[in-house]
C-alpha cells in the first residue's frame, strides 16, 4: 500500500500519517519526490482501513502496490533518485554519470596509491578496491582486510576519491561502514538475507551488484530488501550472468538497464570488466553501457594487471581508462548527459 501526499502537505501532516501506521504496527516509508511526498507501507501484520487513511489531512490518495517490490518501484516513486554525497559534487543518477575506478584488490599501498592518481588525473570521482575478497577457490588470494582498508582511507585523503568496497559477510559490514562512503554487495551475496538486512540498516549508499543468475524481479527484491530496513540509497549494478557462451567470463547483459530503469526509480550502472572477464572487451562494452543509458560505470584498472592478485585479465591499463573517459564523455552527450571529471568539495564538510 502507498499513501500519497498532496503537494502542498506539511511535514506535521506527513509524520501524523506515519504515526498512524506505526500505531497499527507497521512501518512507513516517507520517499520524498519533487512534487509530493509518498509514504510506503511494509509489514506482515494484517490489513489496513484504506479509508482511514485517505481521510487524513494532507493525504492526496492510498494506492495498492500489485508489484512485490513496493518501495523500489516507480509507483511508490516517479522520479529518479539521485544519490549525493555530502561535503562534495559527487552524485549517482540524474544528469551526471559516476565513473568509479580501481583494481580488484587492494594489494599495497604503493600499488593503489599509482592507480589512484591514474585515475583521479583522468576524472574518476570514486575508487573501487577490494579488502575482502569472495573467492572460488579457497586457496585464492582473500584480501588484506583492515590494512586495504585504511590504505583506501588514505587514497580519500590524498586524491579527493569517494571510497567504494565489498562487505562479504556482517562481521566485514561493520569493519567496512567505518571507512567507506559505499558498501557493495557484491554477486554472490545477492540473496544473502540477513546482509541486505544489515546493510539496509546502515545510513551509506549500498552497491547491489547483480546476482549470476538472477532474474530482473530477484534483483529488485533483493534492493527491496535493503530499502525495507530503512535504507534508500541503493544503486543497482549490472556486472553479467552466466550462460553457455564462453568467449566471455560471463554474458553482460545491458538490456536489463532500460528494464530497470522502466520499473524503478533506483539509479543502475554497470560493469563491464565482471561482466566481459577480458580486457579487450572492457571498452568496447562500457561505451555501449554508457549509449543504453546506464547511469555510470564501474571499472577495474590496475597499472600492473600481470602482476594483479586477482582480476588481472579484465583490469585495464590507466591510459585505456582515460581513453574510456573520453570515448564516454562523447556518447553521454548525445543522450544530453555528462561525464563530470574529478571531485570537487562544496561547503559542507563530510563526514567521514
Amino acid at each position: 500500500m502507498l499513501v500519497v501526499m498532496k503537494a502542498q502537505a506539511t511535514p506535521e501532516e506527513i509524520q501524523a500519517v506515519c504515526g498512524y501506521i506505526q500505531q497499527l504496527g507497521f512501518r512507513p516509508h516517507p520517499l520524498p519526490g519533487a512534487q509530493r511526498t509518498a509514504i510506503g507501507i511494509t509489514g506482515n501484520h494484517g490489513q489496513i482501513d484504506q479509508g482511514i487513511l485517505e481521510e487524513f489531512s494532507g493525504v492526496a490518495e492510498v494506492i495498492q502496490v500489485s508489484k512485490p517490490y513496493k518501495l523500489v518501484s516507480r509507483d511508490a516513486k516517479e522520479e529518479d533518485t539521485v544519490i549525493r554525497f555530502s561535503g562534495t559534487d559527487a552524485s549517482i543518477g540524474g544528469r551526471d554519470l559516476a565513473m568509479i575506478a580501481g583494481p580488484c584488490s587492494i594489494e599495497s599501498r604503493e600499488q593503489a596509491f599509482a592507480i589512484a592518481e591514474a585515475v583521479a588525473n583522468a576524472g574518476a570521482q570514486f575508487f573501487r578496491g577490494g579488502a575482502y575478497k569472495p573467492r572460488t577457490s579457497p586457496y585464492s588470494f582473500q584480501g588484506f582486510g583492515e590494512e586495504a582498508l585504511q590504505i583506501m582511507a588514505e587514497v580519500r585523503e590524498r586524491f579527493g576519491l569517494l571510497i567504494v568496497s565489498e562487505a562479504i559477510d556482517n562481521e566485514a559490514l561493520e569493519l567496512i561502514d567505518q571507512y567507506v562512503d559505499i558498501i557493495q554487495i557484491g554477486a554472490r551475496n545477492m540473496q544473502n538475507f540477513s546482509l541486505l538486512k544489515a546493510a539496509g540498516r546502515k545510513r551509506k549508499p549500498v552497491l547491489l551488484k547483480r546476482g549470476i543468475a538472477a532474474t530482473l524481479e530477484e534483483f529488485l527484491m533483493a534492493a527491496e530488501y535493503i530499502m525495507s530496513e530503512g535504507n534508500y540509497q541503493v544503486v543497482l549494478c549490472e556486472r553479467g550472468v552466466r550462460t553457455f557462451a564462453d568467449h566471455t567470463r560471463n554474458t553482460l547483459d545491458l538490456s536489463i538497464v532500460p528494464a530497470v530503469q522502466r520499473l524503478s526509480h533506483l539509479p543502475i550502472i554497470v560493469d563491464p570488466s565482471h561482466g566481459t572477464g577480458k580486457r579487450n572487451k572492457v571498452i568496447p562494452l562500457g561505451r555501449a553501457a554508457v549509449a543504453v543509458g546506464c547511469d555510470g560505470l564501474i571499472i577495474e584498472v590496475h597499472h600492473q594487471p600481470d602482476k594483479a592478485l586477482s582480476d588481472g585479465a579484465q583490469s585495464i591499463y590507466p591510459d585505456q581508462f582515460a581513453q574510456l573517459m573520453d570515448e564516454a564523455s562523447q556518447i553521454a552527450a548525445v543522450l544530453h548527459r555528462n561525464v563530470p571529471r574529478g571531485i570537487h568539495q562544496t561547503e559542507t564538510v563530510a563526514a567521514k
